[in-house]
């Protein structure tokens, strides 16, 4: 789940996985050759009940084409509005990792990311790398874009100018003219998206990009869902089983997104999470040689300072632009996902208290898919396009103003920028499609929650909240920092995960590792 701003983020979990990137469509054109040992289409016939008017995206027979070392790639057709089969469709484009074991192959497993946003496609290019080899046997691997996520059909909104202009607008405006000048890019935003991507913006909601998960189960011919999903991945998972809780087979959770809680709620609970990690970082840096102090009180009121100065004097950074207040929050807060990005982090607040914004803007560009010809995708667009669907209660500049004090209260630090992170969807052309409601599953089987005790951007409590609305929910707690816990190195969740996955064992109580 990302750092919810003006702008919403790309998830640290989802850079650190398509850190080595995958190769464009162009450049996988030209080779429809069979992967050794298994035909480009292996057996798929459709498996269990086909809603009415959806047989032929059921049973469509997309052409897997040879797309890296044991992988292929497919471009399926979805509706573009479910309620409307036979009218206009749009594309989803998948990569699958083909299970090392053809003999003893259980069936599919469909990961997700995360974001919203975030590729499935560069996911699933990474599973050889960060899956235990217990899954990468068993099953052929399926990670996806979701629909108006990057290859397949995308949300449209701005240029990178555009988009640079808008990332680095002052997320905590102090004054009239800053909300006005806030408001503005808001709604700036708002009519490039409608202007570009109107016809798609009202069809991305969780709810249908859920429904395209079991078309994808339908074509590969699994009788029930294998799924792993990862932060806002948890609540995608989450929203499949309560549509089709008789079609969940194995499902993972990692990093839970609790379903029930408001917007508002989601942002305070954010806020103490991302306070909470700093101040682990800050007492981590004061225990070792630390460029920052020698107490965490110390680390802590130079964080405060950079970010203060930087309000009104925008640091230096790679020579084009500036690093504004907004930038230096993002770079701090992206080191927050993974403990061993701590280091960086120390590095660049030194290095910003010195008047130096390159690290801080290096770490802000990671985090939002940034490089130096623009923008890898668009998740920072579609993130929001997302989240307007989901989440009902965006409401006005007024509304944001009342709210403040419990996000200030929540955190000092980056609690203004998340009661701001509203003025998009204030501003949104679509109405939204969703309510905040607690989700049960009934009739599932059991599904594994896992979250992790110091969480910055799911926070613990959401894991224990899911855990316990899903009738069918086990809890597996990681005592740790960083966000998610199957790669985070845990051997305990991952041998807990993996056994439950493979060998379908469920722990018969909640588990901590």
């Amino acid at each position: 789940m990302r750092f919810r701003r003006s702008t919403v983020l790309v998830a640290a979990l989802a850079v650190l996985a398509s850190g080595c990137g995958v190769a464009s469509r162009a450049q996988n054109a030209g080779s429809g050759t069979e992967v050794p040992g298994i035909g480009s289409n292996p057996p798929s016939a459709p498996v269990g009940p086909i809603p009415a008017g959806l047989e032929k995206f059921y049973q469509q027979k997309p052409d897997w084409e040879r797309c890296g070392s044991n992988q292929q790639c497919a471009t399926i057709l979805v509706p573009l509005d479910y309620s409307k089969p036979a009218g206009q469709t749009i594309e989803l484009r998948a990569r699958k990792v083909l299970a090392r074991d053809r003999g003893g192959r259980l069936g599919t497993l469909f990961i997700n990311p995360g974001g919203p946003g975030a590729s499935g496609q560069e996911f699933a290019g990474q599973a050889p790398l960060l899956f235990g080899a217990s899954l990468l046997r068993k099953f052929d691997i399926i990670g996806w874009d979701p629909r108006g996520v990057g290859e397949s059909t995308p949300v449209k909104c701005l240029d990178t100018e555009q988009l640079d202009t808008m990332i680095a607008a002052d997320g905590s405006p102090d004054n009239a003219a800053e909300i006005a000048d806030l408001d503005k890019e808001a709604k700036t935003f708002a009519a490039a998206c409608e202007t570009r991507s109107g016809r798609l913006l009202p069809h991305v909601s969780t709810k249908d990009a859920a429904r395209d998960i079991d078309v994808l189960r339908g074509i590969v011919g699994d009788p029930q869902l294998y799924y792993l999903g990862m932060s806002y991945g948890t609540y995608l998972g989450a929203t499949y089983a309560e549509l089709f809780p008789k079609n969940v087979g194995r499902m993972v959770l990692d990093g839970a997104v609790d379903p029930s809680i408001t917007n508002e709620q989601m942002g305070i609970a954010q806020a103490k999470g991302f306070d909470k990690a700093l101040d682990a970082f800050a007492e981590d840096c004061a225990q070792r040689s630390c460029k920052l102090g020698s107490s965490k009180t110390e680390v802590l009121a130079k964080v405060d300072q950079l970010i203060k100065d930087s309000d009104a004097n925008p640091l230096p950074g790679d020579g084009d632009r500036k690093v504004t207040q907004a930038l230096v929050i993002l770079g701090l807060i992206y080191p927050l996902y993974l403990k061993d990005f701590w280091p960086r982090l120390e590095d660049a607040v030194a290095d910003g208290l010195a008047g130096n914004g390159a690290r801080l803007l290096a770490l802000a560009d990671e985090y939002t898919d940034r490089q130096k010809s623009g923008y890898a995708d668009n998740s920072n667009e579609v993130n929001i396009a997302i989240n307007c669907l989901d989440h009902p209660d965006f409401t006005s500049i007024a509304q944001i103003e009342a709210n403040l004090p419990a996000y200030k209260a929540a955190s000092p630090r980056f609690g203004e920028f998340l009661a701001w992170s509203s003025v998009s969807c204030a501003n949104w052309p679509v109405k939204p499609v969703n309510q905040p409601h607690k989700i049960k599953a009934a009739g599932a089987k059991p599904i594994m929650v896992v979250g992790t005790t110091r969480d910055p951007a799911t926070p613990y409590e959401w894991a224990v909240g899911l855990a316990h609305q899903l009738e069918s929910g086990v809890l597996v707690t990681r005592d740790g920092d960083g966000h998610t816990a199957y790669l985070s190195g845990n051997a305990c969740v991952k041998n807990v995960v993996e056994s439950y996955l493979v060998q379908g064992n469920t722990p018969a109580t909640d588990i901590k590792c």
